[in-house]
């Protein structure tokens, strides 16, 4: 499929997340000839419209070769929908992927890590800087957090840019998923 930066239309349904029970957000999740005309497999920050609220958001991938977007409750009453609702979207990728919200856990480490570390971390892009903040923060246990921090800074202090081994396309882990519907 070709790839673009022009607008994308579709529709799709807003759907309820089974868990957990009482959330308040929805999500939806894109055609694949949709998601097939943004630029990566991956993660991607997008602007856009949903039944005519704007938006700014980053879509994550379905591990399927699509997309998926948490839709906020904010968004969702701003565009007077609900769960259930097929919605109207028009989104293109953003010219300049945004920073990431560094957790704080990784900026006391990286505060505290080699001179070489920081300078690794402040010279990738922020792109490289969101796979290593998801990496981290995939794991389950709150030990494999602090172990993967602490390889990250060790690997940074080394020169390495890129965090090893990461599917960012959640086609062949299952660390990139859309939530299961409720309905």
């Amino acid at each position: 499929m070709t790839k673009t930066t022009s607008s994308i239309h579709f529709k799709a349904k807003l759907q309820r997340p089974a868990e957990p029970a009482n959330a308040t957000w929805t999500f939806l999740i894109l055609p694949k000839a949709a998601s097939g005309k943004l630029p990566t497999r991956s993660m991607t920050t997008i602007d856009g419209s949903l039944d005519g609220a704007s938006f700014q958001a980053t879509l994550e991938p379905d591990g399927k070769g699509s997309h998926w977007l948490k839709v906020d409750k904010k968004l969702r009453e701003a565009a007077g929908a609900k769960a259930g609702d097929e919605v109207e979207l028009e989104i293109r990728p953003v010219d300049e992927e945004p920073e990431p919200k560094v957790p704080d856990d990784l900026r006391k480490a990286l505060a505290d890590a080699p001179p070489e570390a920081r300078a690794t971390w402040k010279d990738i892009t922020a792109v490289a800087r969101r796979d290593w903040i998801h990496w981290i923060t995939s794991g389950k246990k709150a030990e494999t957090r602090v172990r993967r921090i602490d390889v990250a800074c060790d690997k940074l202090a080394n020169g390495q840019r890129r965090a090893c081994c990461f599917d960012r396309s959640g086609m062949y882990s299952n660390s990139l998923a859309p939530p299961e519907a409720a309905d």
